[in-house]
């Protein structure tokens, strides 16, 4: 089969059929969860999907860049007010020391209790122990995929969002964004602990660029937040993908998610800009036509026959933990001050999400050897029930419309 057919295949597959389901269940799952939950269906009844080439090269070149501009798009628009919203549905902007510590407590807390009870009550199952690493650095694995939260797929349920629930969903974005920096120094920690890198790696010219690079692209951002305010349109279209292509490269070049830079990228870009461009329609387009490609593949790496009903049942309660454990660190250490009860609660629903971020980090790890198949599973099942769990605990918790905020 040729490139082009194949690209109709998945297209097809993890794009139109998606779409299709999205709209029969009135937009209630987030659209970013059902190809994620086919490529999970496809890799668990062993479909042969290859043999019509599916995942195609051009599809999967096609959704990761999607996913890049979702998260660039998504740090354009931290900055901005959403319109049509009024002073008392903004929340109070968050100090900085605030906000990163709201942001540790709500990896912290997750990470700290989930490592706890795995290595209470689940290593000693059957078949949860990976033998190749101590209990203790097998626990602190799974507690590090607990306490995760899906930048990819959260973009996507903020891009949802009603507009007065935006502000809620932004403060969602930035501490999700910290949480996820944070994510892969554990990831390269937790390597060194198991002893599978031997020695720090050291920075050399091209990690000093990445980061020189990173420091330069802020403060560009900010020199023409000051000085240029009202450039030419086509001078803004010539810097966009300048800035999300070095984004990009420096936070990958620095050991981070490329996901990482690209949201910053976006952030660093001048708030003026950014409201001359059509932010919003981009990553809308983006993530209904584009990024299911990314999705779809990501569940077609899962390995299908190690998802049994065993591992689902313990699945669902990781699911309990994971969800009480984020909720209630955001709810004891709340990343702004003058949250009222609802838009704390809503806020760390939004954060319990799991998605693409947990699949990833349990995918390095397992590969690593530091999980077992059992646990590496149930984690794979743990990202999917948390994601479709999200929109409705966001709309049980988040504030009345009929109740000042």
């Amino acid at each position: 089969m040729n490139d082009f057919t194949a690209l109709l295949a998945d297209t097809g597959l993890f794009v139109c059929v998606p779409w299709l389901l999205w709209r029969l269940v009135g937009k209630a799952v987030p659209i970013a969860v059902i190809p994620i939950l086919i490529g999970i269906m496809a890799a668990v009844w062993h479909l042969p999907l290859k043999s019509i080439g599916v995942p195609s090269f051009y599809g999967d070149t096609i959704g990761w860049v999607a996913v890049l501009v979702l998260a660039f798009t998504a740090g354009m628009e931290m900055w901005q007010h959403p319109e049509g919203t009024s002073q008392q549905d903004a929340l109070p902007r968050p100090s900085l020391p605030r906000l990163l510590g709201g942001a540790a407590a709500a990896l912290g807390g997750p990470f700290l209790v989930g490592a706890v009870l795995v290595y209470l009550f689940f290593l000693p199952l059957p078949g949860w122990h990976a033998t190749a690493v101590s209990p203790g650095i097998a626990a602190a694995s799974i507690g590090l995929c607990i306490a995760v939260s899906a930048l990819p797929v959260l973009i996507g349920i903020v891009r949802e969002l009603p507009t007065r629930d935006k502000p809620i969903g932004q403060l969602a974005l930035k501490l999700a964004v910290i949480d996820d920096a944070t994510l892969w120094i554990g990831l390269a920690l937790l390597q060194l602990a198991a002893e599978r890198q031997t020695a720090m790696h050291s920075w050399g010219l091209r990690e000093c660029s990445a980061f020189l690079l990173l420091i330069l692209l802020g403060f560009g951002g900010w020199l023409a937040t000051r000085y240029i305010r009202n450039p030419p349109k086509l001078l803004i279209w010539a810097v966009i993908p300048i800035y999300l292509s070095l984004g990009s490269w420096a936070s990958m070049t620095l050991g981070l998610h490329e996901l990482i830079g690209a949201y910053f990228a976006g952030a660093f870009m001048p708030p003026s800009w950014v409201k001359r461009l059509p932010f919003e329609a981009i990553s809308t387009f983006c993530l209904i036509w584009l990024a299911p490609l990314f999705f779809g593949h990501s569940g077609l790496k899962i390995n299908g026959d190690a998802l049994t009903w065993p591992s689902v049942i313990a699945s669902l309660s990781l699911v309990a933990i994971s969800i009480i454990a984020k909720i209630g660190s955001i709810y004891l250490f709340p990343p702004a001050g003058g949250l009222s009860r609802r838009q704390t609660l809503s806020l760390g629903a939004l954060l319990q999400c799991k998605g693409l971020m947990e699949i990833v980090a349990a995918t390095i790890l397992h590969e690593q050897g530091m999980l077992s198949e059992f646990a590496f599973a149930s984690l794979m099942v743990l990202a999917v029930i948390s994601t479709l769990l999200t929109g409705p605990l966001f709309h049980l918790f988040k504030p009345r419309t009929e109740s000042p905020v």
